[in-house]
């Protein structure tokens, strides 16, 4: 092996970027090599209480601190500057509901972007599409973002990717 190659455990996997901390939690305890599936019971088995099922629902106040994001950085193999991105900036204000997303984006990688809750997002800057806060088919609200591993409606199946096509332009 090459002495500049890095070496990670079986538990990291790596964030994509804008990444939000609620989808990433969620990709991060569906690995095969994670053995703890709710949030709540890895938090309070880390010495965190409740604080990543709060993070999952995009309630941030009080802010994640430090010790907070060291301890969970501990166990992801992340660094906490790497987790701090996965988190709305100082002075910007999550929208926790209704949960948004954008199909195109959505469809090209399927991942939540954090953007996506700030409230002074009115739509993708990328597609130039108004964000989604409903399924297309049924009208169920989307769920939190740690709970799309399939990447659809939970209600009817639809495919998140799909509702592209009802996206209106902005």
């Amino acid at each position: 092996m090459d002495e500049n190659t890095v070496s990670y455990s079986p538990r990291y996997l790596a964030p994509y970027d804008d990444e939000s901390i609620s989808h990433y939690l969620g990709r991060w305890m569906r690995q095969p090599t994670v053995s703890i599936s709710n949030p709540l019971s890895l938090s309070q088995k880390i010495g965190l209480g409740t604080t990543l099922w709060r993070w999952q629902r995009f309630y941030f106040n009080p802010p994640p601190t430090d010790e907070e994001l060291e301890k969970i950085g501990t166990l992801m193999e992340l660094e906490v500057e790497r987790l701090q991105l996965m988190f709305p900036p100082e002075g910007e204000t999550i929208n926790s509901e209704p949960i948004r997303l954008c199909a195109a984006c959505y469809a090209q990688i399927p991942y939540h972007r954090m953007q996506w809750q700030f409230q002074s997002t009115a739509g993708c800057e990328h597609h130039r599409f108004r964000l989604l806060s409903r399924c297309r088919s049924c009208g169920e609200q989307f769920p939190i973002p740690s709970q799309w591993g399939k990447g659809k409606c939970k209600q009817c199946g639809m495919l998140f990717k799909s509702m592209v096509k009802w996206q209106k332009g902005y």
